[in-house]
């Protein structure tokens, strides 16, 4: 941790990305209210909506029929991942014009470390980074600035003046400003957390503000309250780098889709998808988990493990496996709501290259020679940017690309979209 005296973080929140993005490209919509949602149901949730439909008190998390009753103007888009990943990689792009972007927290929520000049020009360079994004992706899809020592800080003023905003937090002014703010207004703060704050005595950020760092570990029980006091006092806070532990995909379904042999269809291809990624990051893992959510009743969930491996033959079989036993567990009627799958127990090549003697002489064998399909399979769709050679035929399951949701933390790359 060090202190921080000048500005060196700019934070950019693009506002309602997904909604704007359907309004820059849809001009007929501009004017309206707009929420986006995943599927295409008037029973589908959204999944974020414009400034304009917030005005309305729809939330978050809202049916689309809900909505509608509240709003008849409202115009629902379904989500277009590819298009939004598109857009992203343009914005990348622009900004880069202006200042490198140090870190990409989400598809709309990026990060760049102010050195030298910058740091006493940083309004300025922030009014340059909105001129040149409103001329090169729009600008109808508006981004929100927050200036300040760290990104922690740097967030917190992106989201002081929603949407299209700009705003400084100086070192030297604080906390001044932070204390009109409500505790669950800043980053890692949830309802829970704030709910263990208030048992301790901490009702406020200036109560927050005054704790000892130590008093802030107690309270987290780990390190990371004290390191988000530090951060809130402006200090420069370093963090190991995050280890992937897992690939995964899930996905609602829809009328049609909720039987079980076409829930069975969608987990195969979402596990395929899984499987690809892990093949792509250069991982074997030990590890399969499903889950499956019945329309009335229980989650289900059960787990496998065995040899590593990270092809679509060995991982759908025992996806099957799993299958069959979540399976026969519901009534021979039910309707599966939503699946899931999850690789995980993950680990490079060479780090298990211990447990590979392990293997029975056939199931070395037949790991070594999946593997070489894969590999010419995987390479073949790359060349061509679609899934020209597959395990068996491909379904189009609903909400569209199986391995292309749009996740926090996680931004799909083209390869997703095969």
């Amino acid at each position: 941790m060090a202190q921080v005296s000048e500005i060196e973080c700019l934070y950019i929140d693009f506002d309602a990305f997904f909604a704007s993005v359907e309004k820059q490209l849809r001009p007929e919509i501009r004017r309206l209210p707009v929420g986006v949602t995943a599927l295409d149901s008037e029973y589908s949730s959204f999944i974020t909506r414009c400034y304009e439909a917030k005005k309305f008190g729809i939330k978050r998390g809202m049916k689309v029929r809900d909505a509608r009753a509240i709003c008849p103007t409202l115009s629902v888009q379904v989500a277009r991942p590819d298009v939004y990943v598109k857009i992203h990689n343009r914005i990348l792009e622009e900004i880069d014009r202006h200042v490198p972007v140090t870190k990409v927290w989400s598809i709309d929520e990026m990060e760049c470390t102010l050195t030298g000049r910058e740091r006493f020009s940083a309004p300025q360079l922030a009014e340059r980074i909105r001129e040149g994004l409103a001329k090169a992706v729009g600008p109808y899809i508006t981004p929100s600035i927050g200036l300040s020592a760290n990104q922690f800080l740097a967030k917190v003023a992106g989201d002081m003046n929603k949407p299209n905003g700009l705003t400084v937090l100086h070192p030297r002014n604080l906390p001044g400003p932070l204390l009109n703010l409500k505790l669950t207004d800043l980053p890692g703060i949830s309802a829970g957390m704030s709910v263990r704050l208030d048992r301790a005595g901490v009702q406020t950020v200036e109560d927050f503000w005054n704790l000892a760092p130590k008093h802030a570990r107690a309270i987290w029980g780990n390190i990371e309250g004290e390191r988000m006091w530090a951060q809130l006092h402006g200090h420069r806070v370093e963090r190991p780098e995050t280890q992937k532990r897992m690939f995964g995909h899930s996905r609602v379904l829809t009328k049609g889709w909720n039987s079980p042999d076409k829930a069975l269809d969608c987990l195969s291809l979402l596990t395929v998808k899984a499987a690809y990624r892990l093949r792509r990051s250069g991982y074997l893992c030990k590890a399969l988990s499903i889950a499956l959510r019945p329309q009335d009743g229980e989650r289900w969930s059960a787990q496998s493990t065995f040899a590593p491996c990270n092809d679509d033959q060995a991982l759908s079989r025992q996806m099957r496996t799993l299958f069959k036993l979540g399976r026969a567990q519901f009534s021979e009627n039910v309707r599966i709501k939503s699946v899931y799958v999850m690789l995980h127990d993950i680990s490079k090549p060479e780090a298990i290259s211990g447990d590979l003697f392990d293997f029975a002489d056939e199931d070395s064998a037949r790991s070594k020679r999946w593997g070489n399909i894969m590999t010419a399979m995987d390479g073949l769709n790359a060349k061509h940017g679609k899934a020209l050679v597959t395990m068996g035929p491909r379904a189009n399951l609903p909400g569209g690309f199986a391995g292309g949701k749009i996740a926090f933390g996680r931004v799909p790359e083209a390869e997703d979209f095969i």
